[in-house]
């Protein structure tokens, strides 16, 4: 699989904005790099394997995720089309995943050497201001993700996402794009937990549901 044909896809990427196309191909050799083809739900890799490449997402998602001992699923963050992931791992003393990174759908991988990235910093200022930047972005999203999850309740995690939504697609008919199970793991409990706690709040005459969106019944108590 040739990365020329991901070219617009790689150059969309910050890491690579100011790039020509001719150097990226100059740079890019056999030895240095390599395009990973995973299937919906197969593991990219497993919490504890070594990371030795910088990713770039080529095409689908990919989904990082904390499983604990009782088989509960915490999604921490997911990654799209051009965004990239490694980079926190890579030149690590302990450069292990310490959590599981899964395709959520098909997806293809850029996955490019240490030897490629050094080299990447050296010739180019903007790739190693970009570089860093991503480190530090992954590192606050991963921070506050288990902070958040931490310290909430299964319904102030309902009540902070259904607030969200309502902002976002203004109705109070929220429609999920997920699946039940998709959002227990986002919230990193177990499908049964979250399924009570939105019974009680039905009882309670907060929401209305059925398997695609919830109705926000109470608004004011929400925001409240």
């Amino acid at each position: 699989m040739n990365f020329r044909d991901y070219l617009s896809t790689i150059k969309k990427n910050s890491l690579f904005k100011n790039f020509p196309e001719e150097q990226l191909i100059r740079l890019f050799t056999i030895n240095n790099h390599k395009i990973g083809v995973y299937q919906k739900d197969s593991i990219i890799y497993n919490q504890n394997q070594t990371c030795n490449t910088l990713d770039i997402i080529l095409k689908g998602t990919v989904s990082v995720q904390r499983i604990d001992e009782k088989g509960n699923v915490l999604t921490v963050s997911e990654f799209n089309e051009k965004e990239s992931l490694g980079g926190n791992l890579i030149f690590a003393n302990k450069n292990i995943y310490p959590m599981t990174v899964v395709a959520k759908i098909n997806a293809k991988i850029l996955h490019m050497k240490k030897d490629l990235v050094l080299e990447l910093c050296k010739s180019n200022n903007n790739f190693q201001k970009q570089f860093i930047t991503s480190i530090s972005n992954k590192t606050t999203i991963i921070s506050d993700k288990l902070k958040s999850v931490k310290m909430k309740t299964i319904r102030q995690n309902i009540i902070e996402f259904l607030i969200s939504e309502n902002y976002n697609q203004k109705t109070l008919k929220v429609n999920l794009n997920m699946t039940k199970k998709e959002w227990a793991e986002k919230l990193g409990v177990q499908r049964p937990s979250l399924s009570r706690e939105l019974m009680k709040m039905k009882k309670e005459g907060l929401i209305d549901y059925d398997k695609d969106s919830i109705l926000i019944k109470d608004i004011n108590f929400f925001k409240n």
